[in-house]
This record gives structure tokens, sequence and C-alpha cells, in this order.
């Protein structure tokens, strides 16, 4: 009983259905948190482990829980989740993988009838692209107490709607608490993101910990004038600035080794064509393995957008949105996600995640670790998003080892 094996045809085939909600015209998804969508999604999981046999609940923020029983079932559970929102130009297996690798795992084990010591839980975890609501993460974030649930529920998007509007008007505005009760483990399944697996032809990563990262909303304001009759040295120009200060930003993640920066969103105003821009809102997402080398980084970017806005009379606003550190994950999690790939004879090697995921936080109330697979030249936030069935297969057949074995008394 213990050399199971997940059926791989109906963990794909699990995809292509979730796939189809929010399918975009290149092969990708788009299901923004808590939108029509997103409950869609949310729908057919529910559907899905209710069928197999799992009690579920929500908590207040709308994070989705469902259980199967172990046989002692007052012991705290074995948790394995992600998401399942995406990027506005997402792909098919960000998140929704590790949610439904987990799916696969539940039903496996009532395939063969298998009980487990301890219960075993599943989550999906609310907003954490921060596409539509910021920071990400909010739902796991707010489980592990890093954010207070009042903050979480009063995220607003650009419309002004909040996360606990949403929450209701989805109908996932449950009423169990979040948090506050113990996790035996947790494991996160998850496509890379990144290059190298694949360029090492290697099936499973196995996760060591996530690199820091800060996020910074930053507003520059000059002064609205007429582009035909304004001289050039008389302008206050906050777009002319903020193209000087994104290359700066640019060089600083350039130029320290192994950090990442990017602006990713801008709004100019008041964004006509013969207008002067008079004032400028972008985000920066800065990260580093390195928790010195991310606060280094920090006085950088807030030196160099200085420097560029006084000299050209621009005002400067930089706000923090988030400040994640660096995460270690738990070290006997980590050695079980490496001792079950070996066992299953997949290529592995240790690897630090680029990105943040539900497990950073997490791992914060719970022993953690992750199980990376390969990603097609590591594409990913984007709708031609890939991965093979064979190496989602891989990734989901470790999954169930390392939950069997944490699932033991």
């Amino acid at each position: 009983m213990r050399n199971l094996s997940i059926d791989g045809a109906r963990l794909w085939d699990s995809l292509m259905e979730m796939a189809k909600i929010g399918a975009t015209p290149k092969g990708g998804s788009r299901r923004l948190a808590l939108s029509d969508l997103d409950r869609e999604g949310r729908d057919l999981f529910v559907r899905w482990c209710s069928e197999a046999g799992c009690t579920v609940r929500v908590d207040r923020m709308g994070n989705v829980f469902a259980r199967r029983p172990g046989r002692d079932d007052g012991q705290p559970p074995v948790m394995m989740g992600s998401h399942l929102d995406t990027q506005p130009s997402g792909g098919r297996f960000d998140g929704v993988y590790g949610v439904l690798a987990g799916l696969e795992v539940l039903r496996t084990l009532n395939d063969h009838g298998y009980e487990t010591d301890v219960p075993v839980e599943l989550s999906v975890w609310t907003n954490e692209e921060g596409a539509r609501f910021a920071p990400s993460m909010i739902g796991s974030g707010v489980f592990a107490g890093v954010y207070p649930l009042d903050n979480g529920l009063a995220c607003a998007d650009a419309d002004g709607r909040t996360i606990g509007e949403e929450l209701q008007r989805i109908g996932y505005a449950g009423d169990a608490a979040c948090g506050g009760w113990p996790i035996r483990a947790f494991f996160e399944a998850h496509i890379e993101q990144g290059p190298i697996l694949e360029a090492e032809d290697r099936t499973i990563g196995v996760v060591t910990g996530a690199q820091g990262l800060r996020w910074y909303d930053v507003t520059v304001g000059g002064m609205d004038s007429h582009a035909g009759t304004t001289p050039m040295d008389r302008r206050r120009d906050a777009m002319a600035g903020v193209a000087r200060m994104v290359a700066a930003i640019d060089r600083i993640g350039r130029e320290t080794p192994a950090a990442v920066t990017t602006v990713g969103m801008m709004r100019v105003s008041p964004n006509s064509r013969n207008v002067i821009p008079g004032e400028v809102f972008f985000t920066i997402d800065a990260r580093h393995p390195d928790a010195a080398a991310l606060k280094t980084m920090d006085a950088a970017i807030r030196d160099a957008c200085a420097e560029i806005a006084a000299p050209a009379g621009l005002e400067l606003n930089i706000s923090d949105v988030s400040d994640t550190a660096p995460v270690v994950f738990d070290a006997e999690c980590v050695d079980a996600v490496r001792r079950a790939a070996e066992q299953a004879g997949y290529a592995h090697r240790d690897i630090v995640s680029g990105a943040g995921h539900d497990a950073c936080f997490i791992s914060r109330v719970a022993p953690t670790a992750m199980i990376f697979v390969p990603c097609k030249d590591g594409i990913s936030h984007n709708e031609t998003e890939s991965a093979t069935p064979e190496d989602l297969t891989a990734g989901c057949n470790v999954l169930l080892r390392v939950v069997m074995d944490a699932a033991e008394m």
C-alpha cells in the first residue's frame, strides 16, 4: 500500500476542466481573485471535494478547506494546497496545479481505501496572486497572522471594491476562524516558474526556501502643462522623471547579484497625448534571497528615486505595500520531499523559489515544504505557460508519498 501511484490522466483531465473556466484565446486562464470566474472555479473545486467524501468549510477570509478524516480525527491535519486565482493573462498551472494535485492525492487514497492516522486537508487560499487586490498572498497571510483580519477584508481593488464585499457577493464569506488552529505539516506542489529544472533535465525541485520580496507603491507629482507651448527647461514632467527612475531600478536589480527588480504597473495622469503628465503612479517589485541584500536594495531604490525627483522639481511618495523576509522551509519536511523523489527514482535538485507562495506564510505556523516540477522555457504568469503531464504526475506522486508519511502517528 505504501507504493501507491496517482492517476496521471485523471489529474490532467481535472486541470484541463478547471482551465475552461476563464479560458483565454492563447490557451491560458483568467480568474481574477473573487471575480465571478473565481467563484465558478471554487464551486467546481468544492463539488469535486464533496464527491470525494470530504467535508468542506470556509473561513472568514474565504479560504476553503476540504477535510478527509483520519483514524484519530482529533489530531492536527496534514495539509496540502495552493490557489485558484490567476494573473490577468495567466496560465493553466500556476497555483491550480497545487490544488488539483492535492485533490488527486485524496482521490488516490480513496481509490485504495487507505486510511491515514491523522486527517488530511486540502486548502484553497484567497488572493494569492495580488493581481486584483494588493498585497499578494493575503488569505494565507491573515491565516498565519501576518495581516489582521480586518485589514485583509478591507483591501480594495482599483474600483474600490473590498475583499470583504466581494466575498459576500460571490458567496464565499465563511464563518470559520481564519487561523489559530494547529497543522501537523503543510506541502505545496507548484510549477517552478523558472528555467532551472528544465535546463538541467530534473523532474523534481526540492524547495528549501524562498527569496525575500518587497512591494512598493510610488507616486510622482509634477505639473500638467501643454505639450506644445511649454519649453523643455520649464517642465515638471512626472513621466520623464519616472522613466529615469525605472531605469535606475532596473540597474539596481542588474548590479546586485541574485537580485531581480520589476516595475510592473503604471498609471499616467491626465493620460492625454498633448499634455505633459502631471502625476504618475507605478509599482516596484524587488526580490533577493538574502535579507541584508534586500535591505541594501531598499535604500538604493529610495535614494535613486529621490535623487531624480529633487532636481526635476517633482514630488515623490514611496509607500510600502508588503515586506516578506526570505523563507527557510522546515528541514524535516524538505528531507521528506527529497527522500520521496529518490524513492520514486526521479531526478531532482535542491532549489530556492524565486516567487512568493502561500507556503511562505504558512511556514510561520506549520512545518512546511514545497515540490517544484518543470515548466516549459521557465515561462509563467503568461497564457503560454506549459507543463508536461509526465512531470505533473511525478510531482503529484511525490506529494502523495510525503503526505502519507507525514500522516502517520
